[in-house]
């Protein structure tokens, strides 16, 4: 007996995108568009007009699988993903894929990125620049060597052995999702390895899927200095709260 088709949503968060917007939605392979439920845009308060360009997008290219929101605060790039995903975990969905709006990561790669979501083979897929090459795709070499350096701490501190833990290119298992308090997650940039370490506490599946990496005109949002440091402490206030030292609301749940 055939199993039923996955319940795909696509969450595609936008701070200041603009002139990037269309495109994104246009470069989603068909194939993927139509088997998704829905395509959500949420909008973290940009002060430029993406929320006004993805209603005309959506007027104008008729696509009612199209629905966009717009916060009426900044939440952050971590508390916008709080909202994506509690969304997607309302509407009944068994996959949320998370896209960025400034087209940093390919769509056109989502079908092999889906693929071990859609065969139950993981609870969670993320693309990784560093399977592949990211200094042939434009990365700098500040950002390549920061980040080898910052995944060497975070396996060392954390026991695994993934790749790179600062990928933005994600998909969820959405019944995963419900089994860790990502709401207690940072709001900032580094939610994004704070629901990494949720994971391996609850024992869920990660998956790496190698991605190309490409820089083009996007203007990036992160303070660099604040992002490392961030990321350092994370990792050692998971340390600290694993030794019983400190106690961490994040991680204390399992």
């Amino acid at each position: 007996m055939k199993k039923p088709d996955k319940k795909i949503a696509i969450f595609i968060a936008t701070y200041n995108s603009v002139n990037f917007i269309d495109s994104v939605i246009d470069r989603i392979p068909g194939s993927i568009k139509k088997k998704t439920k829905e395509i959500y845009i949420f909008d973290d308060a940009s002060k430029d007009n993406t929320y006004y360009a993805a209603i005309g997008y959506k007027t104008i290219k008729k696509f009612k699988k199209l629905q966009i929101f717009k916060n009426k605060i900044n939440q952050g790039y971590g508390g916008n993903q709080k909202s994506g995903y509690k969304y997607a975990i309302k509407k009944g969905y068994d996959i949320v894929v998370f896209l960025h709006g400034d087209g940093q990561y390919a769509p056109e790669e989502l079908s092999k990125l889906l693929k071990p979501l859609e065969e139950a083979k993981t609870d969670m897929v993320f693309g990784s620049r560093m399977r592949g090459n990211p200094l042939n795709g434009g990365m700098p070499l500040y950002k390549f060597i920061g980040n080898r350096f910052l995944t060497f701490i975070e396996n060392l501190f954390l026991g695994l052995n993934l790749s790179e833990y600062h990928s933005g290119y994600r998909l969820y298992n959405c019944h995963a999702l419900k089994q860790v308090p990502f709401e207690r997650c940072a709001s900032d940039f580094h939610f994004d390895t704070e629901i990494l370490i949720q994971f391996k506490i609850k024992g869920l599946r990660i998956a790496e899927v190698p991605i190309s990496t490409h820089y083009g005109r996007q203007i990036s949002h992160v303070n660099i200095y604040k992002y490392g440091l961030n990321i350092l402490w994370t990792v050692i206030a998971y340390k600290l709260h694993t030794l019983g030292v400190r106690k961490e609301y994040k991680y204390d749940f399992n």
